[in-house]
């Protein structure tokens, strides 16, 4: 399930090249001169910090970059000593250390009087020393690393965190000398600033340089202390938690580097904070075990403004001896929080998505292992979401692996795992074509809808919601993600995990204390975050359902045929929305068009479309004004193309897979087995769609009419069209009317189809087909307009009986030749704004008609 990727092992990347550098251990071929090779920190720029024992005796310190692939020798000890903590400055030419009292008597170091001595190490270009503590607590040191404009900055700053329970700011001010040399200014009076106090764990996040803390008051408050580029701090985040009384024996660092020599205690809790540029904070943590039968852990959604609590029963069989081995890891993947226990579970967390279960995924057994990550592994979180494995060396980068995901779409796992992979996929690991190929194919070969969910529907909406949640944290509230909330009651196997009890709480207000200046970014995001939250509570169902459009969709069909001038102003306002969609969407070259969609003025569905953006935009002016009406009209017009572009890739997709051609369109020829399967998948997209009023590409309707011609019994394709699951398009009818010959077959489905059709498009399509039966109607069509005409022009007929040769009595008939006469006279050729007209044929039909009207057609 977890994917780890090595980005760095300590015997490949460090040892190797220490052994080919060291002359003395070449020449000796003794690998004892590089023992001890410990990892110490990782800095923001990915550098890696080392130590290890050379082989004249002494203790060196080291750099890899990540990027060249370089070691650099930073400094050397005379003696052996051990570090604690070590931090290196942005231009490398400082170095802090911590060094601890060494524990085995054989090690010599600098034998301090206290039980840790903190160093400033100038080590370029001059090597001078200056000692900043001597303690008898432990001290973290951590360079910060501002993204200054300039190359070079004239002023470092390090922080010095003690178990004594505070935070120091020194200000090492740098000078240039020659040109070039950067040193120390005035290094015997460095200027310090208290950060925090009185707390008993601590949190240092390199990459946006941030500092959580947890007072240890009557309430446990947990504080966060942001940097700025230049020298300022302030605190700008409080939120307190409901902790156990005494969460720690002892103070707590995360992220300050490795400490070799200090011993983890067992009995804590375990806590770490996970923030996301877009406005994510989750605090997390585990509970202390009860009796060894159960794992507690809470994730707290700050940015939901709630928590969740998350208790496992873990199989006796399985638990080890050692307690340490039972608290949780937990991983930050943006969209996910892992928390994997070896050998017991493993818990992907939405943390955008928290409404139902079934959008975490919960795995056990088997499933839950991580090869790479054994049962007694000592792994720490390090930048940029990688993993530090501390007694193999080696760090990792994390992901979801693909093909595991794909697994869990098998037939034979639980809908809601199946739910939660496919969710996982399209969003978080998305946009990757190959997965996507791969998704669809499941979809096509396995079409029909699951009992708890519909897959076709989960991949428009989730892969929808993909492209719009990057915008905007608070998209999550307003936007559809996953199709099961349609559903009138939601399906028991999506509401519950087995063997997972969860418990939801609500936090307490956090306060964000930042001044103007200060609220930029994250902080900024955040704060609109929560307030929004507060809206969203007082608002019911902010989130936009595609279903709410069925009233209005309805209402507009019955305007279609309506004449008032209101009607058709807002039809034309519509398909202006249509136009902006449709030149955004990727029509492809006409080379590599693939599918015949987008090819014809398919009324129904254009205006469909303008309707979905229209109420999609009033939803989002609505209740997000924040994003303002130009960057909302963009959303809304991009989310509509990507939703015509899903479906023509997905048609796509298994048009090729299918390997049809354009003998598709044609008519005369049954459907094959090909056909019939891509028949069946555009009949389930349209299902779905129409389940969710979604909006097709023009030309789908006339291709899956088409199709089901060629699929379909006669009268089963015309029971489809009667219950109004097939559209008798107009470009539809037109093929049906001039691919088809005349036989009894034919002759048959067309009377049908013309005695369905509307009556303005009978009249259009009528005159394609070349049949008695649609020449009468184009005869008597043609009389009756010139009849009006005639009439609304010159008034009625004065019929002079001297000059004609019917009888008198045959008035009628009379009347008609008459009027054919004086029109004849008008014009050298009447008929040619109509063709295919037999004037002969015209006297003969009038004459039939006449006679049946008197009653003489049996005398």
């Amino acid at each position: 399930m977890l994917k780890l990727t090595q980005t760095f092992d300590v015997q490949t990347d460090i040892i190797s090249s220490i052994i080919a550098k060291e002359e003395t251990v070449r020449r000796s071929k003794d690998c004892a001169g590089v023992a001890d090779t410990r990892i110490l920190n990782v800095e923001k720029d990915g550098g890696i910090v080392y130590s290890w024992r050379g082989a004249s005796g002494t203790t060196r310190v080291g750099k890899y970059d990540p990027h060249t692939k370089q070691n650099k020798l930073l400094y050397t000890f005379d003696k052996q000593v051990s570090i604690s903590s070590c931090s290196l400055n942005k231009e490398e030419t400082l170095l802090a250390v911590s060094l601890t009292q060494s524990t085995q008597g054989r090690e010599e170091s600098y034998k301090p009087a206290s039980k840790c001595l903190t160093l400033l190490i100038e080590i370029h270009p001059i090597n001078n020393t200056k000692v900043l503590k001597a303690v008898d607590c432990r001290v973290k040191v951590q360079f910060l690393y501002p993204d200054f404009l300039r190359n070079t900055a004239l002023e470092s700053h390090l922080l010095l965190a003690a178990e004594d329970g505070y935070v120091d700011q020194y200000h090492i001010p740098l000078v240039k000398q020659e040109g070039y040399r950067v040193v120390m200014q005035n290094s015997e009076r460095l200027v310090r600033d208290r950060v925090a106090e009185e707390f008993c764990w601590a949190q240092w996040d390199s990459g946006p340089q941030r500092l959580f803390y947890l007072t240890c008051r009557k309430k446990h408050t947990l504080k966060c202390v942001q940097f700025f580029p230049d020298r300022n701090f302030e605190t700008l985040f409080e939120l307190p938690l409901e902790l156990p009384s005494n969460p720690f024996t002892s103070v707590r660092f995360v992220n300050f580097g490795h400490d070799h020599y200090q011993e983890q205690p067992n009995e804590e809790l375990k806590l770490v904070v996970f923030t996301d540029r877009t406005g994510t904070m989750c605090v997390c943590y585990s509970h202390p075990l009860y009796r060894h039968k159960d794992s507690t852990y809470t994730i707290a959604f700050v940015h939901k403004g709630f928590s969740k609590t998350y208790t496992v029963a873990l199989e006796q069989t399985a638990i080890s001896a050692s307690t340490a081995n039972l608290r949780p890891l937990f991983i930050h993947l943006g969209y996910y929080i892992v928390v994997y226990l070896a050998g017991h579970f493993l818990h992907l967390i939405n943390c955008r998505q928290q409404d139902l279960l079934c959008h975490s995924l919960f795995l056990s057994g088997t499933d839950a292992c991580v090869d790479a990550l054994g049962a007694d592994s000592v792994v720490v979180n390090v930048p940029s979401r990688r993993l530090l494995d501390i007694q193999n060396g080696r760090i990792y980068t994390t992901d979801l692996s693909h093909d595991f995901l794909l697994q869990l779409l098998s037939s034979s796992r639980p809908e809601a795992q199946r739910l939660a992979a496919l969710h996982c996929m399209l969003v978080h690991l998305g946009p990757d074509q190959d997965l996507e190929q791969k998704i669809i194919n499941w979809i096509s070969e396995n079409v029909m809808s699951f009992n708890a969910f519909d897959q076709i529907q989960e991949f428009i909406l989730a892969s929808l919601y993909r492209i719009c949640y990057q915008q905007s944290l608070s998209l999550d509230k307003v936007m559809p993600y996953s199709s099961v909330f349609e559903k009138k009651e939601l399906p028991v196997a999506l509401t519950a995990i087995p063997g997972v009890k969860c418990t939801p709480e609500l936090l307490a207000q956090p306060v964000i204390k930042g001044k103007g200046r200060s609220l930029q970014g994250y902080w900024e995001e955040l704060q609109w975050i929560i307030e929004r939250m507060k809206y969203f509570e007082a608002v019911p169902n902010p989130r936009y359902r595609t279903t709410q459009i069925k009233s209005d969709w309805t209402k507009l069909q019955a305007a279609l045929n309506s004449e008032k001038k209101k009607s058709f102003n807002h039809l034309r306002y519509l398909e202006e929305n249509t136009k902006k969609v449709l030149s955004m969407v990727d029509t492809w070259r006409l080379d590599k068009r693939v599918v015949p969609l987008f090819q014809e003025e398919d009324q129904q569905q254009r205006l469909l479309v303008g309707l979905m953006v229209d109420k999609l935009r009033e939803h989002l002016n609505r209740h997000l004004p924040r994003l303002g009406k130009k960057k909302i009209d963009m959303l809304v017009l991009n989310y509509v193309a990507k939703l015509l572009e899903l479906v023509r890739h997905m048609l796509e997709s298994v048009w090729l897979k299918l390997k049809l051609g354009p003998t598709v369109l044609c008519l005369k020829q049954q459907g094959s087995s090909e056909d019939w399967a891509m028949f069946h998948v555009m009949c389930r997209i349209l299902e779905a769609t129409e389940g969710l009023c979604l909006p097709l590409p023009p030309g789908y309707s006339t291709l899956l009419t088409v199709l089901g011609v060629r699929c379909l019994p006669r009268h089963t394709f015309l029971q489809y069209v009667d219950h109004g699951f097939l559209k008798l398009t107009e470009p539809f009818v037109s093929r049906l009317m001039t691919d088809l010959d005349n036989s009894d077959g034919n002759e048959e489905l067309k009377f049908s189809v013309l005695k369905r059709l509307p009556e303005c498009m009978e009249q259009r399509v009528c005159q394609l087909w070349d049949h008695p039966i649609s020449s009468a109607c184009i005869s008597r069509e043609y009389v009756r307009t010139r009849l009006e005409k005639y009439t609304k022009t010159r008034g009625s007929v004065q019929l002079d009986r001297d000059k004609t040769c019917f009888r008198p009595e045959f008035l009628p008939l009379t009347y008609l030749a008459s009027m054919l006469s004086d029109m004849e006279m008008q014009a050298a050729n009447p008929f040619e704004e109509q063709e295919n007209v037999d004037a002969r044929f015209v006297e003969e039909t009038a004459l039939k008609q006449t006679m049946i009207k008197l009653g003489l057609e049996h005398k």
